[in-house]
């Protein structure tokens, strides 16, 4: 099957997106000193509806990505990412209520692990888990991107539910 590698210009600096014929499969932050800028061999539907949703979501058009995804990981974590793409735009939840919905609080450091996994961000929302307190905690893509994103949502307080 092929796979198809592009890169996309954010607010919040350079996304790779990585897609399959049928699927999204990775939607990483990148490094900017790193990208390499490379002629694309064959175009991709998927990537530029992918491009095109998030331009929609960065000028505020867009609240819901509808878009093939393909998960790549164990069958806790693939249930983990299926579980955040349910958190509506503007919305946040903590560690531990989000490890309830899975089956159990005591989930919590797994959930944790596995949100720290996600292969596919902004489109599966892992920016909307924040601490108990409502605190700002765990973004791989970086906790001011965190910010960036709740605050382009509209989420003035954060709300640990």
């Amino acid at each position: 099957m092929s796979k198809f590698t592009s890169y996309y210009q954010s607010p919040l600096g350079m996304l790779e997106i990585e897609a399959t014929e049928t699927a999204l499969v990775a939607v990483k932050f990148m490094e900017e000193e790193i990208v390499c800028y490379v002629a694309e061999k064959k175009g991709s539907d998927l990537i530029d509806r992918t491009k095109l949703q998030l331009t929609e979501y960065f000028e505020s058009k867009r609240k819901q990505f509808d878009l093939p995804l393909e998960f790549a990981g164990t069958e806790f974590q693939q249930q983990v990412w299926q579980e955040l793409t349910h958190i509506q735009f503007g919305q946040t939840m903590s560690y531990g209520r989000f490890s309830e919905l899975l089956g159990s609080k005591q989930l919590v450091r797994a959930a944790g692990t596995a949100i720290g996994r996600n292969p596919i961000g902004i489109i599966v929302p892992c920016h909307r888990i924040i601490g108990s307190q409502g605190d700002l905690v765990g973004y791989g893509g970086g906790l001011w991107r965190k910010q960036w994103l709740l605050e382009h949502e509209g989420c003035q307080k954060l709300l640990p539910w």
